[in-house]
């Protein structure tokens, strides 16, 4: 339970920095915010860390990069 709880939060948190650094207006509700930080850590996790565990600077940096990733293919596919 509590790992859905903090995979929750942190795409919360993920996902809304995504939006805040993408460039132009975002818009979407907070659940799609927080899908988007999920898919967005995972996308990452799979890009970088590659089985690798634990929390450093640089999967967060890859996590929100990897959510604003998912903000330009939902663009590009008409989705926003």
């Amino acid at each position: 339970m509590l790992n859905i709880l903090g995979a929750i939060i942190t795409g919360l948190l993920v996902g809304a920095l995504a939006r805040w650094f993408y460039p132009g207006t975002v818009e979407m509700s907070w659940l799609y915010t927080i899908l988007l930080g999920v898919g967005g850590s995972l996308l990452a996790g799979l890009v970088v860390h590659r089985g690798r565990g634990g929390i450093n600077r640089a999967g967060c940096l890859s996590s929100v990069v990897g959510a604003m990733a998912l903000i330009l293919l939902g663009r590009m596919m008409g989705w926003g």
